[in-house]
């Protein structure tokens, strides 16, 4: 625990340069703008800012993607409460009671609200991630490459499950992943795989263009298609938190903060089901019942709470196990990765620092989004009111300039706006996007451990179900795919 102090204060010392607080700042500022324009997900922010700081060192370019992935869902709750149009899809919960009290003329009390709630959540998230991830990542060390495979099908086959209504839809967007991920040569002879004597198939599919297209690109055509009406900003009232609203519900504020980081932990789940979580559980908690849905104050700051904490809960599998929590944190581990960050069990041994380091961007992003709740939200709101045929254009050549300045090839724009094409057409048929990143950034992953365990047992399929934490992970994959299948037999029949 004292070491672990020690390393954190290492990380605040080395992150309190005026230049690394400009960075800090100016990145929660973009995220909680781009959080609150209804369409721009924190995903389209963190795939935006992953390609303009490719050049920067690697820990000023993390620190601006995860204050900008913590003002992202801070910000969404501000058409939420505003406009009763969520900014994320973490602040849909938000939008019930949030909106509620905006028209009874308490829009200034719910985003008080909304800040403290986001607030406290983020540090309670920040506490299980600084202190969990140390002993998680030396309980990871004991996995193997048959664990290690399983795990990163539980990862696809988990996210398919529940960021969906129909469980089958969002397995085959996993499986498609992962089937994109294997495209190019395969890691032990250089054997091209579907590439169709195309050449720049030969070399894969770069992630970033792919998550810009997939979640940047195909959100500006569903923005496009659903064209808003011009924005009314009603007046509201001071923005500063009340002291009694926050002590009144302590419990709500501590149970949200350990749903939404529970609920970060389990891969490919998301900020908005910790959101529904910790608003279903205040409200069945709760001796004001009747409240919830018309202007519930509780309500507000359970949905408010659990978003925020799913962000460090989602990056504690990041860390220990290289499996993101949530679909903006496999942007934020792709990002990792492309600055030579090595997330997994290793971690710990390898740069156990950088662990203190993430809870440190995590602090700076947290006051960052304090600021801008208490000082600058009468200021920021009104960048609801620019119009919708102005932001699509500046984020469309943000995509293209972003894709090509990875690798500078024109070959990575025509993949961004390829995704952007299928990630259009799949979510108009209700197929969820969070498998099919998990499977694009899991299937590297699953591929070499698959490999190896297969080389380490002869071909044996034997060790995947005979180790005792691979027997485990299987029977939980298996158990999951039975369980959905029975449930929607059954729905179906009744």
């Amino acid at each position: 625990m004292f070491e672990g102090l020690i390393s954190f204060w290492h990380s605040i010392v080395h992150f309190s340069t005026p230049e690394v607080i400009f960075y800090a700042l100016l990145s929660s500022l973009v995220g909680v703008v781009m959080g609150a324009l209804p369409g721009l997900t924190a995903t389209m922010s963190l795939a935006l800012m992953t390609t303009l700081t490719i050049k920067l060192p690697h820990d000023q370019a993390l620190l601006i993607l995860v204050c900008t992935y913590v003002g992202a869902i801070y910000g969404g709750s501000r058409s939420a409460i505003l406009l009763n149009i969520p900014g994320t899809p973490a602040s849909a919960a938000s939008c019930l009671d949030g909106y509620a009290l905006a028209r009874q003329g308490l829009a200034g009390r719910a985003m008080g609200i909304a800040t403290s709630g986001s607030v406290l959540g983020t540090l309670i998230g920040m506490v299980f991630l600084a202190g969990f991830t140390p002993i998680l990542g030396s309980m990871a060390l004991k996995f193997g490459a048959y664990e290690f495979f399983w795990l990163a099908l539980f990862g696809v086959i988990i996210a398919g499950t529940l960021t969906g209504d129909d469980p089958l839809k969002g397995w085959i967007a996993g499986v498609a992943g992962l089937l994109i991920a294997g495209i190019g040569q395969e890691p032990q002879y250089a054997y091209e795989r579907f590439s169709y004597g195309v050449r720049d198939l030969a070399g894969g599919i770069q992630l970033v263009p792919a998550l810009v297209g997939a979640f940047g690109f195909a959100e500006l055509l569903t923005a496009m298609k659903e064209r808003q009406a011009p924005v009314k900003i009603s007046p509201f009232d001071t923005v500063i938190p009340r002291l009694k609203d926050i002590t009144r519900y302590w419990r709500t504020i501590l149970r949200s903060g350990l749903i939404g980081t529970g609920v970060g932990i389990v891969p490919g789940v998301g900020e908005d089901v910790a959101a529904w979580s910790s608003y279903a559980a205040a409200k069945r908690a709760s001796k004001e019942k009747e409240l919830y849905g018309k202007g519930s104050i509780e309500g507000l700051m359970a949905a408010e709470t659990g978003d925020n904490a799913c962000v460090p809960g989602a990056m504690i599998p990041v860390l220990t196990l290289a499996i993101p929590g949530s679909a903006p944190a496999a942007v934020l581990m792709a990002a990792m990765i492309i600055h030579g960050v090595k997330p997994g069990p290793l971690i710990m041994v390898e740069n156990p620092q950088f662990v203190y380091d993430i809870v440190a961007m995590m602090l700076f992003a947290t006051i960052g989004i304090l600021i801008y709740g208490l000082v600058l939200t009468k200021a920021l709101v009104q960048v609801l009111r620019v119009p919708q045929h102005f932001i699509v254009p500046i984020i469309f050549v943000l995509c293209a300039v972003g894709s090509f300045a990875i690798s500078g090839r024109l070959f990575d724009v025509y993949v961004m706006l390829v995704f952007g094409l299928i990630g259009f057409l799949l979510r108009g048929f209700g197929y969820p996007m969070a498998p099919l990143v998990l499977g694009v950034v899991l299937g590297d992953l699953l591929e070499k451990n698959l490999r190896r365990a297969l080389l380490l047992s002869d071909g044996d399929l034997a060790p995947f179900f005979t180790r005792p934490i691979s027997a485990v992970v299987a029977a939980m994959i298996f158990g999951t795919v039975g369980w959905k299948i029975w449930s929607v037999t059954r729905s179906n029949k009744s």
